[in-house]
């Protein structure tokens, strides 16, 4: 039976409807998926065994909800996640503003309205879409923003005194009754202000302006923090913290495959094939290395956080790159080439907050220290460890890609070149090709021309050859010869 089709309360009570408080509503809900098996958050990569049973226990408590964690680890993406758990569409009394069952009426002129209509009191009814209420707390917020506060026009208009309950204004949280009540930032709210939501949360009677009003407000309420905001810009107030029933602990991905799954999901601006540019999985691999390196980087203030958005937009600004160069080079299509990481620097500058080491670098010093790191820490994983000091009866595995560039002058790898070009001026170093097939063996034929930049960038980091920007692109050098 479609309910939204009943429009008044008596329909409504000889449906067999009965009213349930929005806690009771989620918990029914989530149950009702669990016991089918339903993958409830499919989209929150890495929190599978973490954050999602968390969310999933405080629900079934009835709980309040904290999400603790650093900046871009998807807190207010889980908050507006739960609305799924509601009930697609619920009932209220018809012009009421704070939402009112009909069943349990709070407001005056719900109350005043079924006291009046009874039975032929006229319902509407309320898509869980619009159920879902965001606040971002910054320091100028009130306490009339969030509970409401006497409107002199309504007075005047109604031609009613001020000691008319009629004259008030409600404010967000009222308004947001029956309904998910986010706060985002909580610590940056005055202390003042959370204060006023003290008998909110417990007690469900609020105060505007002399009137006590006893408002048994239905809400789910969801706050999100960052831990350094306890000390750096504000603090949540021991008693608010002490009213909020689960504190969830939120996290960075723990891997690259993870973090590379993360970055698939949310780069919705650019799809790679709708562009026509191939990304080799070592690119990928590459892009969210830097967010790793940049989360333990003497450089970069780690308790301030590296957000996922770091990779995410840094993947964007690759494929723009590459898609530029084709474009430039009067191409289709293209394949990712490493001299394009070049273009990504701009996404990681305005993510990482530096330290005082960092700031006397510069931002995109920084930037490109973190590209270097990715780089050797990921060339371990395919070929063998480069030592400062090995033995003079050792042979090292890429001697002779270094006695090429010692036998050979300079070797380029402009901006301009096209596929075809870029591939044939790597071929031409033989050895390259021989160490690449020998430690990575079932490489896919188009990753081959990165794999092979990526060995030379490394080489270079690890001091075996010397590489250098010049106008039209990179030159590669032996060491002794750079001197």
């Amino acid at each position: 039976m479609d309910n939204t089709k009943i429009k008044t309360f008596g329909e409504l009570k000889k449906a067999g409807y009965t009213h349930q408080p929005i806690k009771d509503e989620l918990r029914k809900n989530l149950l009702e998926k669990l016991s089918k098996k339903e993958d409830i958050f499919p989209e929150f990569w890495g929190y599978e065994d973490t954050v999602v049973p968390q969310v999933e226990r405080a629900i079934l408590s009835k709980h309040n909800i904290n999400f603790l964690g650093l900046r871009g680890q998807a807190k207010t993406k889980m908050a507006r996640a739960l609305t799924r758990l509601m009930d697609e569409y619920i009932p209220v009394v018809e012009g009421s503003e704070i939402n009112d069952d009909p069943f349990s009426p709070i407001s005056k002129y719900a109350v005043d309205l079924l006291a009046e209509k009874g039975d032929d009191t006229p319902i509407s009814w309320v898509h869980r879409d619009e159920r879902f209420f965001e606040k971002l707390a910054t320091p100028d917020v009130t306490v009339a923003d969030l509970i409401g506060d006497i409107d002199p026009i309504k007075a005047a208009t109604l031609k009613l005194s001020y000691s008319d309950e009629r004259v008030l204004h409600y404010g967000m949280i009222p308004r947001a009754n029956r309904s998910i009540f986010v706060i985002n930032e909580l610590p940056d709210l005055q202390a003042r202000i959370q204060v006023s939501l003290f008998n909110i949360l417990q007690e469900g009677d609020i105060q505007i302006r002399g009137f006590k009003l006893r408002m048994p407000l239905d809400l789910q309420f969801i706050f999100t923090a960052n831990p350094e905001d306890y000390t750096n810009r504000g603090s949540i107030v021991t008693p608010l913290k002490d009213r909020i029933g689960s504190q969830i602990i939120t996290h960075y991905p723990k891997s690259i495959e993870i973090a590379k799954e993360i970055t698939s999901q949310e780069s919705t601006k650019l799809d790679e094939k709708s562009v026509g540019i191939h990304v080799p999985e070592l690119a990928k691999d590459l892009i969210e290395q830097i967010s790793f390196e940049a989360r333990k980087s003497d450089y970069v203030d780690v308790k301030s956080g590296v957000s996922a958005r770091t990779s995410i937009t840094a993947y964007e600004n690759l494929l723009s790159t590459a898609e530029l160069r084709a474009i430039m080079a009067g191409e289709k299509s293209t394949a990712i080439r490493l001299s394009d990481f070049v273009g990504i620097i701009p996404a990681i500058t305005g993510k990482v907050e530096l330290v005082y080491e960092g700031e006397q670098e510069g931002a995109e010093r920084v930037a490109a220290i973190l590209l270097n790191d990715a780089i050797k820490s990921l060339f371990v994983k395919y070929y063998p460890e480069i030592k400062k000091l090995e033995r003079q009866a050792t042979v090292s595995p890429y001697q002779d890609i270094l006695d090429w560039f010692y036998n050979n002058d300079s070797f380029e790898l402009l901006d301009e070149f096209s596929d075809a070009e870029y591939q044939k001026e790597l071929t031409k170093i033989k050895p390259l090709d021989n160490l690449v097939a020998t430690y990575q063996p079932e490489i896919a034929k188009d990753d081959l021309n990165f794999a092979k930049e990526f060995v030379l960038w490394a080489l270079v980091e690890y001091k075996k050859l010397s590489k250098q920007r010049t106008d039209e692109g990179y030159e590669y050098l032996d060491r002794m010869k750079s001197f």
